[in-house]
């Protein structure tokens, strides 16, 4: 209520006078008693006890990142949501056993160790060096000390040693990194044939009773999700551009101040021939493609016309419009293609350029250097940067006065109507459903079903614009009757028994094939179409089938021998039966060429894994006490 109170008039006499008072309580109360609280019990490990200091610190760290995550739509009820108390002490408890093992067996972290994983830290490197002040910024940014940060390293390094200590005795073995390699990129080819159950639906019964068992045994599929109804106001920056004048001196200042900002990168204009290269081509085959595609070469440097020969030639998709990829800068392209591009002249053509893809051939038809744009070209450009800046700011400044001005218990609608400012209603919606006439992600949706009802929120931000909610509305889960869904439960029901009839007439059909029914005689005479696709790897999808993990277990668990699953395979598209048709071998050379990447993969994992089942045995036989509640959140 206090808390409550206080944020409602952050900005009045009343909490000025407040603040002061519990200034003088604290100085008087807290600092005799702060040694005492900071080494206050709240939990035990194994003996080793967690204090109220090191409890506050993990959970204000983890409170700080899912508000810095959720910014403006972070409100109070979210603490439960996402139960920060237990978390964070989670935390904790694994920090203590980690700690503790570590220690047993001879491990610690030198400030040496620290500091160079600091000095390398990505996030405070500048042209490829340590830069102290954007280390110092950063951490500033993100509310942490740089002694809090680098006991966070200091507990990420322990545990990565502890890790790597779990997985001397265990290191990755050749026939893992083959294993981890052939699964990732062994690949099949199937046939199938497709029941669908629309063929069946005109021939289904509905038997009576029928129904109403459906619906008893699906209930809760047809279950109304609990909804939300909310009053709001919304704060839209482009309500205040009109109000705003941008001087030709803040144009000017901005410019000089952003000189980056108006860079140019150089930049080419070419067009490209590709004949492609597959990953799993010969040497062979790779030698006739490089063949033709040298051919194709001399013509274009004869002078035969490059689009014609792309149209023709390219394996492209841009090979329509004669291989034009427009213009473009550093970074944008594959780097082989990239850095052959950026060195030819306007009107020159490469020799074969090799990426990824295959073999390219390059002409560039133009070149524009680096430059800087002059204030006059970006004139506009900043003029409405700033206009935008300054109307955001604006409308965010009047959000906020608003809340700071609003009465604790307060009716937006009405409320609104006094400020003469109009308040919108979004209707009734769920948590999976956009917010109506807002939108927004889960993040919103997630704060304002964590408000209470009649609650109001802080300013929360949403597509560019500021809002005030309030819940309205609260409508609870529920269970409709039979005659409140009767059409969609039977056309459920429908689909369903057209289902059951597709997948019986599969399952006979499979039958048969187990039986030594030939594949194709058998197609022949159910009339069913026999479809065969390309060959796919565990991680693609089968276009002619749709993705699933069920479905990729099944196939590469097949072989030469046994070229029929055990069961008919089910989706949303029907019921498939399926045939093994052959594998793709992986290449050998691409393997040695990857083999350390996999190597390190393999390693990962395994450290992974054992650090995790090695944690959760030490749980399991740990003393671990809770000393005292965890009060907060």
């Amino acid at each position: 209520m206090l808390l409550s109170l206080m944020r409602k008039h952050a900005k009045s006499w009343l909490i000025k006078v407040l603040i002061a008072i519990i200034a003088i309580v604290f100085v008087f109360y807290f600092g005799y008693s702060f040694r005492e609280r900071e080494g206050s019990k709240i939990a035990s490990v194994n003996g080793d006890i967690i204090t109220a200091a090191e409890y506050e610190k993990a959970y204000r760290n983890l409170l700080e990142a899912l508000q810095r995550e959720y910014r403006g739509m972070w409100n109070e009820n979210l603490l439960k949501v996402f139960d920060i108390r237990n978390r964070a002490m989670e935390s904790l408890v694994t920090q203590k056993l980690v700690s503790q093992e570590a220690k047993k067996i001879g491990l610690d972290v030198t400030k040496k160790e620290i500091q160079q994983r600091v000095l390398s830290y990505p996030a405070f490197q500048f042209r490829g060096h340590f830069d102290e002040s954007r280390y110092r910024s950063v951490l500033l940014n993100s509310r942490m000390a740089p002694e809090d940060f680098e006991e966070v390293l200091a507990q990420e390094i322990l545990q990565e040693k502890v890790q790597q200590f779990l997985t001397t005795f265990s290191p990755a073995t050749e026939q893992e990194i083959l294993g981890l390699y052939t699964f990732a990129n062994q690949r099949v080819k199937v046939s199938f044939v497709q029941f669908e159950p629309e063929r069946f639906k005109d021939s289904v019964e509905i038997a009576e009773g029928g129904l109403e068992t459906f619906f008893e045994e699906n209930k809760e599929r047809y279950r109304t999700p609990e909804k939300i109804g909310a009053a709001f106001i919304a704060f839209d920056p482009e309500d205040f551009k009109s109000a705003l004048t941008v001087s030709d001196k803040e144009i000017r200042e901005h410019y000089e101040d952003h000189p980056s900002s108006f860079k140019e990168k150089k930049q080419v204009k070419a067009r490209h021939i590709l004949f492609k290269v597959t990953e799993s081509a010969t040497e062979e085959e790779e030698k006739k493609i490089k063949q033709k595609a040298l051919v194709v070469l001399e013509k274009a440097r004869e002078g035969q016309d490059f689009s014609e020969l792309a149209k023709k030639y390219s394996e492209d998709p841009a090979a329509k419009d004669g291989g034009d990829l427009g213009y473009f800068s550093e970074n944008q392209m594959v780097k082989p293609f990239e850095e052959a591009a950026f060195r030819l002249q306007k009107g020159e053509i490469s020799d074969l350029v090799r990426t990824p893809f295959g073999y390219h051939i390059i002409k560039v038809e133009d070149v524009k250097e680096a430059r800087t744009k002059s204030l006059e070209e970006v004139r506009e450009q900043i003029l409405a940067k700033l206009t935008r800046t300054a109307a955001s700011d604006l409308a965010y400044e009047k959000a906020l006065t608003m809340v700071d001005q609003m009465p604790y218990q307060v009716d937006l609608k009405a409320y609104a109507a006094e400020q003469e400012m109009k308040a919108e209603e979004t209707g009734l919606f769920a948590l999976t459903e956009s917010v109506p006439s807002v939108g927004g992600d889960e993040r919103l949706r997630q704060a304002l079903f964590a408000l209470e009802k009649n609650e109001t929120s802080e300013v929360m931000e949403q597509g560019g614009k500021f809002y005030i909610f309030q819940v309205t509305e609260r409508q609870p889960s529920s269970l409709p009757s039979l005659a409140e869904v009767k059409d969609r439960v039977m056309s459920d029901y429908r689909d369903h028994l057209a289902r059951g009839k597709a997948k019986a007439e599969a399952e006979a059909y499979l039958q048969k094939l187990k039986e030594g029914k030939e594949w194709s005689k058998l197609a022949e005479e159910r009339k069913v179409k026999i479809q065969t696709t390309d060959f796919f790897s565990r991680q693609e999808t089968v276009k002619e089938i749709g993705y699933s993990p069920q479905l990729h277990e099944i196939v590469f668990s097949m072989n030469g021998e046994k070229r029929y699953p055990e069961e008919v395979f089910e989706n949303e598209k029907g019921v498939f039966v399926i045939r093994w048709e052959g594998e793709e071998g992986i290449n050998r050379t691409k393997y040695e060429e990857e083999k350390k990447q996999y190597e390190d993969m393999v390693k990962r994992m395994k450290e992974q894994n054992l650090f995790r089942n090695w944690i959760d045995n030490l749980r399991k036989i740990a003393k671990i006490e809770i000393l005292k509640p965890l009060d907060r959140g």
